[in-house]
């Protein structure tokens, strides 16, 4: 399929002149479809290591929640929200917004290699929006709480790091959406803005996780003290779920840096992005 509609737009664009007011000639029609055709056939190959990586990572993130939850369950009372366990909602909430599917909206580009690059793309978002709706739950809880308490907000190092980088992914994610969702920017704005966001997203995660690393360690020391140097088992099973959220960003940030994993460029979406730039740019592109 790729193929046949990669071959089509090679016969339309043979037909009109390119941007420069030449037309293709029969080796650069060539050069393309050979080009379009080792797109396809690296497309057609999933790297070997890469659905052990994303199972490893699945795995841990999943377990990561579990812990954290038996945490608050074990140690802290459970949860609810119309009593004092409403701040455990926070550490629940942000752990898998956050950490968890906000992990796994990056690995969208990975995981799914051979659908549309649109289907993708709203995965990718849609993924983001879940993750957020979830932590400004859980930001809601702890600020409902201290209300309710009468404790004051927003004093600790954890709280800064909190704020800053909901505030970081809720812009990226605005950016994101104008840039690649929203049909409005160019074709060398994209590419452009694009090696930005990719860096940027990885930061929001790597910041995310140092964060909790912080909340965890904030609330062991208000409730168990001097008693931490103990080995209480409450500090235990906490220090536990610390090296389970390393160890799940780890697995995550490997997984993006590995470019050989990146998502391939299908043959037809390659197609389709110089149509794109020759209409917003009056250009005729080559292939990248």
């Amino acid at each position: 399929m790729s193929s046949r509609l990669f071959r089509g737009w090679l016969s339309r664009q043979s037909t009109l002149k390119g941007g420069r007011g030449m037309p293709l000639t029969e080796g650069t029609r060539s050069n393309r479809l050979s080009w379009g055709l080792r797109m396809e056939h690296s497309s057609a190959s999933v790297p070997a290591a890469l659905p052990y990586y994303v199972a490893f990572s699945q795995l841990l993130g999943l377990t990561v929640v579990a812990v954290t939850g038996a945490w608050l369950g074990l140690y802290r009372g459970g949860i609810a929200w119309e009593s004092s366990l409403q701040f455990n909602v926070h550490p629940l909430c942000m752990v898998i917004g956050m950490i968890f599917l906000q992990g796994d909206a990056l690995l969208v580009y990975r995981v799914f290699r051979r659908e549309a690059k649109r289907t993708t793309k709203i995965l990718h978002g849609l993924l983001h929006v879940f993750a957020f709706i979830i932590a400004l739950v859980g930001l809601v809880a702890v600020f409902d709480y201290h209300k309710k308490k009468g404790y004051a907000d927003l004093y600790s190092l954890h709280s800064w790091c909190g704020i800053l980088v909901f505030v970081l992914y809720f812009v990226q994610w605005l950016v994101g959406f104008s840039f690649f969702l929203f049909p409005g920017a160019s074709f060398s704005l994209r590419s452009r803005y694009r090696p930005q966001h990719i860096f940027f997203g990885a930061t929001i995660f790597l910041f995310s996780v140092g964060t909790a690393l912080l909340g965890l360690k904030e609330a062991l020391l208000f409730k168990l003290g001097s008693k931490y140097s103990t080995f209480e088992p409450e500090g235990v099973l906490a220090n536990v779920l610390g090296l389970l959220l390393v160890c799940f960003g780890v697995v995550v940030l490997y997984i993006l840096a590995q470019a050989d994993w990146k998502r391939p460029s299908q043959a037809e979406e390659q197609a389709l992005s110089m149509d794109f730039k020759t209409l917003t740019e009056g250009d005729s592109p080559s292939p990248q």
